[in-house]
């Protein structure tokens, strides 16, 4: 026996928000969605001169915020997003985000090889510039020594 849907659910699913509900709900500017309308990422509904955002459009923009955060490009966020029009089955948006997923992977373990590398570069630097100062600290006595170049006389 299957269970009705929830009172809540089907609100979620019929529920139309403004630019201002949907950027305070994503935690994000209304500038932002409207960034991502200019884009083509989202395609909000017009009720008069408003914009209306409709629970797709909601789906979207959790995909696209996500997407930004892995660190994909706009144009791969988009690629996968018209996948996703295209292909009921999901089968071809789920092999690109594969590709995606795969190529980032490995873009970012390049990257922290990288920055590993440049992290013990660094350390070893650090260390012999600790080490020079340790070394050539000055050791004034007394006067002893030749006068810096605030104490020259003209």
């Amino acid at each position: 026996m299957t269970e009705a849907p929830k009172p809540d659910a089907i609100q979620a699913a019929e529920r139309i928000y403004s630019v201002t509900e949907l950027a305070r709900e994503l935690g994000v500017t209304p500038r932002t969605l409207r960034f991502y309308e200019d884009k083509g990422l989202i395609k909000p509904q017009r009720v008069s001169a408003t914009r209306v955002y409709l629970p797709r459009d909601r789906a979207r923009m959790i995909l696209i915020l996500r997407g930004k955060q892995l660190g994909f490009s706009l144009r791969e966020i988009s690629e996968y997003l018209d996948l996703y029009d295209a292909d009921p089955t999901q089968r071809a948006q789920i092999d690109r985000l594969l590709h995606l997923v795969r190529d980032r992977i490995e873009l970012l373990e390049q990257q922290r090889e990288a920055l590993d590398e440049t992290l013990a570069e660094l350390r070893e630097i650090e260390e012999l510039a600790l080490d020079a100062t340790r070394t050539s600290a000055p050791s004034h006595q007394d006067g002893e020594g030749e006068p810096g170049p605030s104490s020259q006389s003209d």
